[in-house]
């Protein structure tokens, strides 16, 4: 007994003597060293019956002892040990960390479970796996303490309401049995609207007193806290669920610095922090599939209530944007209110001005509108003035130089802005320099007002914009045809702070406008209801070319509509002449014939009030393709040869060569071809002038005909390829398609089977695409009979 005392008062004395030598207080030396104030006293005492050899080394590390010291004071303990009566074996000492005398804490903080939690299988599937791979599966947990495996991070992101916790939550009480020493859970409240997160020492002074450590004073400082927390998980197998994260900063003192650990963060922003600098490996959590969120209705109202009303579900999962937080609440009103029908809620929610009040329910946590604000608290203020404004634009989505217009910053600035906004999850990029907003998130934009300043600062915003999109366009319209007859009012300087596109050649210009197409559609409806008429009517010229090489006939309908208004309050008498002209041509082209005509009859008219040559001129080249729809070829000469010989007197070159190429197509049509050949010919020549490449690849394909039926098959051959280089380079694949089928009837004539048949294959390519879809007119061929073709071969 006696060695035993000497033995503890000599490791005792020199305990002591290295603390006192080192100036650390009691208090400080056991924060460093990851252990209590109580069980240091007890070593200095010399009361400890066997100090831990893993607590001598970390206390040795805490005293900064170096090589011969360290060696020395090792040495003492190790003395102590050898010479106590009754010291256990190697395999019986305590591995965990220095507590001899107090039992082990197994925290569950995990709140309760999810009930009736609806989809997210590959999600689930994707979080067990990180643990299988880093070797933390069910079979390893006999090795749980061995430490080999390393700390995992989770870091799970997502917009607001898109169930980030929930998921959490439910994977963790899914997997808690592999995690014997127990779950930690912590909402850090990084998205609150207290607009106060949880600060990381208050976090970890919550798990320090979870792992049994009130006993023990907790440091002072955070550095000596963490050192405190990390070595209470040394050795241990837990779980560690970080929910609501404000960003990376706010959760590094939180991780584990010992293998074993597995920690799950949620948040609204993307964590890069982690992913980059402790190898967190991110899941981005997206919308609920129509399948999933219909599933999550039906848990939550019952089958019986969803098989009822199928219909009514389906719309409810599309106006609810398949967002969680949103189905959730439509569940719970629906099950609160046994009367309501699904039906007459989804018509409460059919109001996009309204959907943010039907989805209110007056408590902060489980609000649409209130979650949403908290995202957009605190951020930086060019990006919540960017969200603010975001609200405004009417497509589904935007890009830089839009968005930098929109906001009347630099390119640069917008840029920073929609990733601050990317990086909260309240924008997705969905595609590289292309943000789009969820449907409700674009609701509570809307409803925002300017940051600095109310309507006056709006509007202007909004000119901005759709100055951006008539720049553009009106550039993108000169580049598809260079020789198109400009629009009746000029384009309109742009305001400061406008930026546009840059659009180099015709292939880009089709690639901006196949991008923007929808966006400048609803542009022009928008312009019109808020009073920029100009804009509307600029807007809907630059697309006509776009919107007729594609056969979206019905979009140039309504656009040509919508600038019809636009000419009406602006009382251009000019510009109301044009744009029925340009609503007559979009309805010949859907096939409505009487409508078209009956707008070329006001066009006509008002352009004779007026005394324009070349307004009367094209209006009767336009009436010729009527006549031509309905197989009145000679009435279609008599209205083109009207059209002219006005062009004539008017001096119009370029309307001269569209009025050529029409009769010569017409005269081909009665099978006058020789009248056919020497018309287009002249047409040609002045095409090729004007430099106007798209008329000169229909007259290509106009000869090319009028060859084919004189039999001159080489001729027309040679016409054909003529035309389908032109049409390859100006991106109008409708008429490709049609001059690869014209080009394999000439092949076929002249007995090129094998060339014949790779036309058509070529002409099909077009017509099936399915990325890329066309639509025939009744003037253009279709799959079935190119298929038709196909089948006269061998």
């Amino acid at each position: 007994m006696r060695e035993t005392t000497a033995g503890a008062a000599t490791f005792a004395a020199r305990l002591v003597a290295s603390r006192r030598a080192a100036g650390l207080s009691q208090q400080e030396l056991a924060g460093r060293a990851g252990m209590s104030v109580r069980a240091l006293g007890n070593l200095e005492r010399g009361r400890t019956k066997w100090p831990h050899p893993d607590s001598v080394r970390r206390l040795a590390d805490a005293l900064h002892l170096r090589e011969a010291a360290r060696a020395e004071f090792i040495a003492a303990a190790e003395r102590r040990l050898a010479g106590s009566a009754g010291a256990p074996a190697a395999a019986d000492r305590p591995d965990g960390p220095a507590r001899a005398d107090e039992a082990q804490v197994i925290p569950r903080q995990l709140p309760a479970p999810v009930h009736r939690f609806a989809g997210r299988r590959e999600e689930l599937a994707a979080l067990t796996a990180l643990l299988d791979q880093a070797g933390l599966d069910q079979a390893g947990l006999d090795q749980a303490r061995a430490g080999a495996p390393a700390v995992v991070i989770s870091a799970i992101g997502g917009m607001a309401g898109i169930g980030k916790t929930a998921l959490a939550v439910h994977w963790a009480h899914g997997v808690a049995g592999r995690f014997p020493d127990g779950q930690l859970y912590v909402n850090l409240r990084g998205f609150h609207p207290s607009g106060r997160p949880v600060p990381p020492e208050e976090a970890i002074r919550g798990f320090l007193d979870a792992l049994g450590a009130p006993a023990m004073p907790i440091p002072a400082t955070l550095e000596a806290q963490v050192g405190l927390y990390r070595s209470l998980l040394s050795g241990r197998r837990m779980l560690i669920l970080l929910d609501n994260a404000r960003d990376a900063e706010q959760v590094r003192p939180l991780l584990p610095g010992s293998p074993g650990c597995v920690v799950v963060v949620t948040s609204r922003s993307r964590l890069a922090g982690l992913v980059v600098a402790e190898d967190a490996r991110h899941l981005a959590l997206g919308l609920l599939t129509d399948a999933e969120a219909g599933e999550l209705l039906g848990l939550r109202l019952g089958a019986e209530r969803v098989e009822a009303e199928p219909a009514a579900v389906t719309e409810l999962v599309r106006l609810c944007g398949r967002l969680p937080l949103a189905l959730t609440i439509v569940a719970a009103r629906v099950s609160t209110d046994p009367r309501l029908r699904l039906g007459a809620l989804a018509a409460e929610l059919t109001d996009a001005q309204r959907r943010l009040d039907a989805l209110e329910t007056g408590e902060g946590a489980t609000s649409v509108r209130a979650v949403f604000s908290w995202s957009v608290q605190g951020l930086p203020a060019p990006a919540a003035r960017m969200f603010a404004l975001l609200g405004l634009p009417p497509g589904a989505d935007i890009t830089i130089p839009a968005a930098a217009s929109l906001a009347g910053i630099p390119p640069l600035g917008a840029r920073r802005a929609l990733r601050e906004l990317a990086e909260a999850h309240l924008v997705t990029e969905h595609a590289p320099g292309r943000f789009s907003l969820h449907d409700l998130l674009r609701a509570y934009a809307s409803e925002q007002a300017s940051p600095d300043g109310g309507d006056d600062l709006r509007r202007a915003a909004f000119g901005r914009m759709l100055d951006h999109y008539v720049q553009t366009a009106c550039a993108a319209a000169r580049l598809l045809n260079p020789a198109r007859e400009a629009p009746s009012l000029p384009v309109l300087a742009p305001a400061p702070g406008v930026r546009l596109a840059h659009l180099a050649d015709a292939g880009q210009a089709l690639a901006w406008y196949a991008a923007e197409y929808k966006t400048l559609l609803a542009a022009i409806e928008q312009a019109v209801a808020a009073g920029f008429d100009a804009h509307a009517y600029l807007l809907s010229w630059s697309l006509a070319d776009f919107l007729d090489r594609r056969g979206n006939w019905h979009d140039w309908v309504t656009a040509q509509q919508a600038a019809l208004t636009a000419a009406n309050r602006l009382g251009d008498r000019a510009l109301q002449a044009r744009t029925e002209r340009g609503l007559g041509r979009a309805y010949t082209e859907l096939g409505a014939l009487p409508e078209a005509r009956a707008h070329f009859e006001r066009a006509l008219g008002l352009d004779r009030e007026l005394g324009h040559r070349v307004g009367q001129a094209n209006t009767y080249l336009a009436m010729a393709r009527v006549d031509e729809y309905q197989g009145r070829y000679a009435q279609a000469i008599g209205h083109a040869q009207q059209g002219l010989d006005l062009l004539r007197e008017a001096g119009d070159t370029a309307g001269q060569a569209r009025a050529l190429n029409g009769i010569g197509w017409f005269h081909a049509q009665l099978g006058n071809h020789r009248e056919a050949v020497n018309c287009c010919a002249e047409a040609l020549d002045l095409y090729r002038l004007t430099k106007d490449r798209r008329g000169e690849a229909t007259t290509h394909d106009s000869l090319g005909f009028a060859y084919h039926n004189l039999g001159a098959y080489a001729q027309a051959i040679a016409s054909y390829e003529n035309g389908l280089e032109i049409h390859r380079d100006l991106g109008d694949r409708l008429n490709q398609a049609d001059t690869f089928v014209h080009l394999g009837d000439s092949c076929h004539a002249l007995g090129n089977s094998e060339q014949a048949r790779d036309a058509w294959h070529r002409a099909l390519a077009i017509l099936d695409d399915p990325d890329q879809p066309v639509v025939c007119s009744r003037d253009h061929l279709d799959a079935a009979q190119v298929y038709a073709r196909l089948r006269q071969l061998p």
